[in-house]
């Protein structure tokens, strides 16, 4: 081959490099790690409609369907941070790829559980997974994104995040319903189904991330903090666990035993965290990263927001489904109304931010408010032929109030983090999200299944909605506290 040749053909197939000095994030790879952040948020609330089935089929008991759902939770929770750091360390394109061969697998061992204990552990190892691909998401974004790209790119996080937690109820119902594998798997073909659809997904992601993701990692990389590791994962367990499985399995003693170790190691996991940070070295969660204004205030609305959100998604699958008897599709559908809003609220908020930084969540909390008034109201009135055009007034309403708020809220959180904490940061955001979420559906989920059997559905789920109605307006007062420019 000639010169000219050799030339000729380096031109036409330039060899595409990830790890560039200055990563840039293009169009298809931005979609790709949405598709990663998607994927873990939806199987946190895709098993909520198919509960019923998983538990007549393996015949799981109250305990271990809470363990079904509480085991992924806590897992997640548990990991994100150190899956952030890993990936500052090791690349996050690298950690990525692993975490989301790992989620297809995983699934692939839910789908296939012959019984609960075997679905639980793969639960927990799907969480896992999870954990490893997330933090990721928001760490790649900050590191090869900036300006105007940045901003939207943050946005479209958030409204992917508050899409997938509301789509992952409405796909679990559509699928149990659906059974598509019932040839092969007969009555469990639905439930299977829930986590069976995440293995050609997690393959398609796989392959385009290794085309399209760029390679980013923090410049001064920080080992692992195995101390900050091990006491955070005590804290979220011993608050976490006996809240979500005390009431299944009658408030036995390991369960107060837990809850009184809680604030001992949550007091010891800061303590060592402070001095870690005061030493010079790069903790686990590094109390300094809370001294960004933004970051402080916006997870404190962060944390009462999905601590709502969680219990609600929860609660409401249960009332459809166990208290109006309606099917899982329909129990999940019930959900679109505020999947549309929240979508084209979401898309309306980077236009509405400009013109109105901040100001623009307190509107939303207020809009989410009304919304959870009206669905108080439906629930009151018109219970016994409550269906799903009773239910789209309060449903949209609600979306379209909780679109206006998540997408801006991560802005917010993540707008003054810098490139090389951006893993850090991710993590500690969507630690705290993930662990209100499982927060959520363990205490709001207790209390509304706790008053059901003696005052009924109707009244244990509007006591539900008003207790969520006070998380929604102490997120709207917080609001005020926030920056009003938004970055």
């Amino acid at each position: 081959m000639s010169a000219t040749s050799a030339t000729s053909a380096t031109t036409a197939a330039p060899v595409v490099r990830h790890d560039h000095p200055t990563p840039v994030l293009g169009a298809l790879g931005l979609f790709t790690v949405l598709l990663g952040a998607a994927l873990p948020l939806i199987d946190f609330f895709i098993v909520n409609v198919a509960l019923p089935t998983i538990d007549h089929d393996l015949n799981a008991g109250p305990a271990l369907l809470e363990l079904v759902v509480a085991g992924y939770g806590l897992a997640y929770a548990v990991l994100l941070v150190l899956g952030g750091r890993l990936g500052d360390m090791a690349g996050r394109r690298r950690l990525f790829l692993l975490g989301i061969a790992a989620f297809g697998i995983t699934s692939l061992a839910c789908g296939l559980a012959p019984d609960a204990w075997t679905l639980v552990g793969a639960r927990v190892a799907q969480g896992a997974a999870a954990a490893l691909m997330l933090p990721q998401v928001l760490a790649t974004i900050q590191a090869a994104t900036s300006g105007h790209r940045r901003a939207r790119a943050m946005s479209l996080y958030g409204a992917t995040a508050g899409l997938s937690m509301v789509a992952g109820q409405i796909l679990g119902g559509v699928l149990v319903a659906a059974a598509p594998l019932s040839s092969v798997f007969g009555e469990s073909a639905g439930w299977r189904s829930v986590f069976l659809v995440n293995v050609p997904v997690a393959a398609v992601g796989l392959v385009l991330a290794a085309r399209s993701v760029p390679e980013t990692r923090s410049e001064r990389p920080a080992p692992i903090d195995v101390p900050g590791t091990l006491l955070l994962a005590a804290s979220l367990v011993t608050l976490l666990a006996p809240l979500t499985e005390g009431r299944a399995a009658g408030w036995p003693l390991w369960t107060w035993v837990s809850l009184a170790l809680f604030p001992f190691a949550a007091a010891a996991f800061y303590r060592v965290e402070r001095r870690a940070d005061r030493k010079g070295l790069i903790p686990l969660v590094p109390p300094s990263l809370l001294r960004l204004d933004s970051l402080r205030r916006g997870l404190s609305l962060v944390l009462p927001f999905s601590v709502g959100f969680g219990g609600f998604m929860f609660v409401i699958a249960v009332a459809l489904q166990q208290g109006l008897k309606l099917g899982p599709a329909a129990s999940g559908l019930s959900m679109a109304p505020m999947a549309a809003a929240f979508f084209a609220a979401s898309l309306a908020g980077p236009g509405l931010v400009r013109r109105y930084g901040s100001r623009v969540v307190t509107a939303g909390g207020i809009i989410q408010a009304l919304g959870v008034v009206v669905l108080v109201i439906t629930v009151w009135r018109d219970w016994s032929g409550l269906g799903m055009l009773g239910l789209l007034p309060g449903m949209a309403i609600a979306g379209l109030g909780q679109g206006l708020q998540l997408p801006v809220l991560f802005r917010i959180v993540l707008s003054d983090v810098p490139p090389e904490r951006a893993g850090v940061g991710g993590g500690v955001m969507t630690t705290t999200q993930q662990a209100a979420l499982a927060l959520g559906v363990a205490t709001l989920g207790s209390l509304f299944l706790s008053l059901a059997p003696g005052s009924g559905m109707r009244d244990a789920l509007a006591v539900t909605l008003l207790v969520q109605l006070g998380a929604v307006v102490l997120t709207t007062l917080l609001s005020l506290r926030l920056p009003r420019a938004v970055a």
